[in-house]
């Protein structure tokens, strides 16, 4: 998916076919309200405040929902009788999209300052085809903490129905069943309260809000783990640690590698307090790094770079401010990295002294000096695509660079950095050496377009191999081992030749460890011949012996209980 600069980190699929989506038909009704809405608004720009509702004659009556979708999260279907004096906030999103999951949030904020007079409901029209299975989907309603109803749109019937072109794109329903505001890209709680605010005053006066519940609640899931969707995980052979993140606790949790648990950090509650192993906050911790007695940690959901004191448990903020950035990246660098906003740091890793960051919005790949007196863009023109070429610009989304797709893993053999690149489906290798290009070891880069788009489940050599949106690359005994994550698979790469060979998975989500099955595995390590598997979904760790057959194995953690 392209990043549509116009439409405020918006992701674009026009002109691609998926699905019966292929050709993406607008009714003539929805393109005379987006001329309509144009001719009033002006097209949307990049930080834009939303378009000015028009509530009256250019209203434009919604049609009912299509039959036979699958409504997740609710006691029943909804239809639009039953909405009925409620705003109605559409979201179009896929899941592993990285700027459906930065309005998240946002949204979650807006629910709870209009709770009797807004309704949210989630459209997922998934990417991948992996996202488009019911089961993935109610995972990432429980992994985002999305507390509203949500529609598996899999045939793309409610996205053409609103001529829908981009993730995330919302639509505003008025108490009425009229739409009244759209639009596509990250959007603010404070531009979406800006219009409810104006809004809100207008239908009570009219008489027209009906501010009874709809009691759409849901009980939350049960599972059977100490651990909840764990992202990553580094071994330390050394050491003979493992560093878990046990992202939806919003700890780290560090055991022995036969899993007995010698030290918890983090509080458990969301937050991004500084302090103590058992006061300090995270919120959805992912990637880790090791160094000099250091665990610095990728805390995702704050925006942030944590560094753990491994002799104390201490946790301290070395980079970003917590709030998400929405300014252009730092492209010739910044000279303090707490004073530098960043936006979904995904994974770490630290090489000659340095902090390389897989920073997933916007994108690419930062680097920062551990003593946090320098950091900005490494690689990357913070466009969204699989292009090769020379690292990076000294100015945003200049043609002839490289750019990436959501990096979210990476590893290195010292030479190069490998990236997990998910939205396009490839890896990538990062030249240490900046005279050096960086290149696809396996991917989508020398296609001429739907680079974004062009994935599957193929091994083989290069161009023939398919990856399907990989989380994490492990580096070990001079191979690749790749979490091919909506494929449900682990699979070993040759980062010479880019051949791709499955290692463990049937490729059906599961739990079984014979047969070997994962599901949307996220996080790799190896230490003493053995692949440490983040099982994400499974709220599990697995442990693949690279030395015995490829011989799997659930990590029995002891010592370690759900945080109260």
């Amino acid at each position: 998916m392209r990043k549509v600069a116009a439409a405020g980190f918006a992701k674009n699929i026009a002109g691609r076919k998926l699905g019966r989506a292929g050709g993406r038909f607008r009714p003539a009704w929805l393109r005379v309200w987006t001329l309509l809405l144009l001719a009033i608004s002006g097209p949307i720009a990049l930080g834009a405040e939303p378009m000015t509702p028009i509530p009256g004659e250019h209203r434009v009556k919604v049609r009912p929902f299509p039959e036979g979708l699958d409504w997740l999260n609710t006691p029943r279907p909804l239809q639009w009788a039953d909405l009925r004096g409620k705003f109605v906030l559409l979201d179009f999103w896929t899941l592993g999209c990285i700027n459906c999951i930065h309005i998240m949030p946002e949204l979650a904020k807006l629910e709870e300052a209009y709770p009797d007079e807004l309704v949210v409901i989630g459209v997922h029209s998934g990417k991948f085809s992996a996202e488009r299975q019911s089961r993935s989907i109610g995972d990432a309603i429980a992994r985002f903490r999305i507390a509203h109803p949500v529609i598996n749109d899999a045939e793309f019937a409610v996205w053409n129905q609103y001529a829908v072109d981009a993730w995330p794109t919302l639509v505003l329903v008025d108490p009425e069943g009229y739409v009244v505001w759209a639009r596509s890209g990250e959007v603010t709680f404070e531009q979406l309260d800006t219009l409810f605010k104006r809004l809100v005053p207008f239908y009570d006066r009219q008489k027209l809000l009906d501010r009874r519940p709809l009691k759409l609640a849901q009980k939350a899931e049960e599972y059977d783990s100490p651990l909840r969707f764990p992202g990553k995980v580094l071994a330390d052979e050394a050491g003979g640690r493992l560093f878990i993140a046990d992202s939806n606790h919003n700890r780290i949790v560090i055991a022995s590698l036969d899993g007995k648990v010698t030290k918890v950090i983090g509080a458990g509650t969301i937050g991004a307090s500084d302090g103590t192993a058992d006061a300090a906050q995270f919120n959805q911790p992912q990637g880790m790094a090791l160094w000099e007695g250091n665990l610095y940690v990728a805390d995702a959901g704050n925006h942030l770079v944590r560094k753990i004191d491994l002799s104390t448990g201490t946790v301290a903020t070395i980079a970003g401010t917590g709030r998400q950035s929405r300014e252009l990246p730092p492209f010739v660098g910044a000279p303090n990295a707490l004073k530098t906003p960043l936006s979904s740091p995904w994974d770490l890793l630290v090489h000659n002294g340095q902090l390389y960051i897989a920073m997933a919005g916007p994108h690419q790949i930062w680097r920062m000096k551990l003593d946090g007196t320098a950091i900005g863009v490494y690689a990357g023109n913070g466009r969204e695509d699989i292009i090769d070429g020379p690292l990076a610009p000294r100015r945003p989304y200049q043609l002839g660079f490289s750019s990436f797709a959501q990096p979210s893993g990476l590893a290195s053999d010292g030479q190069w950095l490998y990236v997990a690149d998910c939205e396009g489906s490839s890896i990538r290798a990062v030249p240490f050496d900046s005279s050096k290009r960086v290149r696809t070891v396996v991917g989508t880069a020398e296609l001429p377009r739907a680079r974004l788009f062009t994935f599957g489940d193929v091994d083989g050599l290069p161009p023939q191999a398919r990856l399907q949106h990989p989380l994490c690359v492990a580096f070990y005994r001079q191979q690749l081992y790749v979490a091919d994550t909506y494929n449900h698979k682990i699979k070993r790469v040759d980062p010479a030749t880019g051949e791709t060979r499955t290692l463990s998975g049937t490729g059906r989500a599961g739990r079984s460890d014979d047969p070997a099955e994962f599901n949307e595995p996220a996080g790799l390590s190896a230490a003493g011949g053995k692949l440490y598997v983040a099982d994400t979904n499974n709220h599990l760790i697995r442990v693949i012996d690279l030395d015995d057959g490829n011989r799997v194995s659930t990590l029995a953690l002891t010592g370690v209980a759900r945080p109260k």
